[in-house]
This record gives C-alpha cells, sequence and structure tokens, in this order.
C-alpha cells in the first residue's frame, strides 16, 4: 500500500494539550500537517498552537469535552468549515481513575467510560459523517496493552479500552462489508510517562506511577504517525506490550494471580499521596502540563520491537544474514573436522 504523505494533511487530535496528546500534535506537525487540537484544557491548547506556529506549523485549538457527543461533532463540523475536509482522526483523549472497584464511587466510573471509551466512539462517528461521503480518510484509536489485559485498581479504565477493542472490530468489518475506502486502525500501547499519574483521580494511599517498564510519550506518537502514513489494520508499541497480550492469550489464569501480587505495589511510588492533591477527571487542571510525567529518569526513548515490526523486510533481511552467517560457521567447524 503506498505511503501516504502528511503534509498538508488535516489532522484532528483529541485529548491534545498535555502528555500523549501533545506529542502526537508535535510529531503531526513536524510533518507538514495541519492539526486540528481538541481538549477541555485551554491553557494547554493555547501553549501547543503557539508551540505548533513557532515552528513554522498550523494548528487550532477547538476546547471540547469528547464525553459529550455534541461538543464533538460541533468541533467536526467547525474543522470541516475552518480549516478543510479531515483526513486523519486521532482517538487520544482519555482519563482514568486509580482504586480497588469496592471505593470507586459510580459516577466516577462513569466519567472515565464516557471519555475514554465513549469519547472514540463519539470521535470516529464524527469523523465518519465527513469521511464516508467522500469514501476516504484515516482513524486511528489508541488503545493499550490493557485492552486485552485487565490489571487490578484501573477497572475503570481497562473496562474502556476492551470496549474499544470491540468496538474496533466491529466497525471495521461494518466498513469492509461496505468495500469503504475508509483505513482504521488501533495502536496498543506500553505503559508511558506521561502527565496521567500527576492527573488522575487515586483512591490509593501512594502517589501513581506507571507499571512496568515505562516509555517516553515521543516513542508511542511516532509510532502513531507512522501507522498514518503507511496503514496498518492494529499495531503493538513495545515489547511489553507484545509479552502481555501474547501472555493473557496462553496464561490469563496465571496472570491472574501474578498481578494479584505484583498489581498493587507495582502502580504505586514509596511517597504518600497529597491530601490536596487535585485531579481532572470532571475539570482540566490550570496550566500547561506538556507532554512529560516524572518518570524521565526511568522511561526508555526507543523502541526496538516497534521499528522492527514497522521496518519488517530490514528486520528479516537480518534474521536471513545472521542465519546464514550461522549457517557458514557450523559449516566451516564440519569441514575442519
Amino acid at each position: 500500500m503506498k505511503e501516504q504523505d502528511l503534509k498538508n494533511k488535516i489532522v484532528v487530535i483529541t485529548g491534545a494539550s498535555a502528555g500523549l496528546g501533545r506529542s502526537i500534535v508535535r510529531e503531526f506537525a513536524a510533518q507538514g500537517a495541519t492539526v486540528a487540537l481538541l481538549a477541555r484544557g485551554e491553557d494547554g491548547l493555547n501553549a501547543a498552537v503557539k508551540e505548533v506556529e513557532q515552528a513554522g506549523g498550523k494548528a487550532k485549538a477547538y476546547p471540547t469535552d469528547v464525553g459529550d457527543a455534541a461538543q464533538v461533532e460541533a468541533a467536526a463540523q467547525a474543522i470541516e468549515n475552518e480549516l478543510g475536509p479531515i483526513d486523519i482522526w486521532v482517538n487520544n483523549a482519555m482519563v482514568s481513575v486509580f482504586g480497588p472497584l469496592k471505593q470507586i464511587e459510580s459516577a466516577d466510573f462513569k466519567r472515565v467510560t464516557d471519555v475514554t471509551y465513549l469519547g472514540q466512539v463519539y470521535g470516529t462517528q464524527a469523523a465518519l459523517k465527513y469521511m464516508l461521503p467522500r469514501n476516504k480518510g484515516t482513524i486511528i484509536l489508541i488503545g493499550s496493552a490493557l485492552a486485552y489485559r485487565g490489571i487490578p485498581l484501573q477497572s475503570a479504565y481497562c473496562g474502556a479500552k476492551h470496549g474499544i477493542h470491540g468496538f474496533f472490530e466491529s466497525l471495521r468489518a461494518e466498513l469492509i462489508h461496505d468495500k469503504s475506502n475508509i483505513k482504521l486502525s488501533m495502536v496498543q500501547l506500553p505503559a508511558m510517562n506521561t502527565t496521567q499519574f500527576g492527573f488522575v483521580k487515586s483512591y490509593l494511599p501512594n502517589k501513581p506511577k506507571p507499571m512496568g517498564r515505562i516509555y517516553e510519550p515521543e516513542v508511542a506518537a511516532k509510532a502513531i504517525v507512522e501507522v498514518a502514513r503507511n496503514y496498518k489494520r492494529e499495531a503493538f508499541v513495545g515489547y511489553p506490550t507484545v509479552q502481555t497480550i501474547l501472555g493473557n492469550k496462553f496464561i490469563p489464569g496465571w496472570l491472574d494471580h501474578y498481578l494479584a501480587k505484583t498489581g498493587f505495589k507495582g502502580q504505586q511510588t514509596d511517597e504518600a499521596k497529597d491530601p490536596a492533591r487535585k485531579n481532572n477527571l470532571y475539570k482540566p487542571l490550570p496550566g500547561d502540563h506538556g507532554a512529560h510525567g516524572d518518570f524521565d529518569a526511568k522511561s526508555w526513548d526507543f523502541s526496538p520491537q516497534f521499528w522492527a515490526a514497522s521496518h519488517e523486510a530490514l528486520s528479516w533481511g537480518a534474521v536471513a544474514l545472521a542465519g546464514l552467517a550461522v549457517g557458514f560457521l557450523l559449516a566451516g567447524k564440519t569441514l575442519r573436522k
């Protein structure tokens, strides 16, 4: 399939004011795309637009709560009217709650579902409204290893990501049935060093943290741009993502017990939570928070696994050369005997 040139494409990114969304904005803008930014936090949105413009790019902010279908549809219509036909829509916005289900308030659980799951549904519906008549466009759903494997203390978020994966499979089958040229992808991500761990509502005694190997948000953002450029049905980013998905396929019961032992301590730092700590579940926190969280010192800035997956010819070539080298070495030993 021909690589898609992103220059001058109209790209919509939800959750664009901070964290991974902020990194995605930077990556698409660096490719010459015109970027439409959707999020609730106007301080972060305005800072992101300024950042893109200072780098010579084009961007426009559309303050939007993606948990409200009417707001998402209004933003899409405004983008079409003001920037032009939407080429790519990236559903990235999310919120979360950390804590055992027995402690989580039902309203909090619903809010996570409204934003993290239904926000992607509403974004996809808004994009399709304009893409279907043109019979072209790209929609990217942002998933996680947790779309396949739930972990303790994140039942609302894991449920939402599982829901997105089912939605993705269902919609893709419908598009194939209709012989649509619209490209639908889902990108499954690992733990990342984003701002969410400073924003998330938490019922835990200590500060929350990512579990397992942590990656910088730029790793995921580059992968998402690569999927937009070179279509993939589904992309896995980071070896831990692949490991988690495969592990849950073959040993889900064992993982239940393993995560019961490791998942509580593994998602908390040793530092007690500030009782006055605020969260962004219902309202954005003021200020520009950038893309990175507090775990730079522990985060990877490259994924060998995704590089190999997106450079299959080179990867298989390297495997073949390695195989030939081993073969020659073994043949040499045989001849010397």
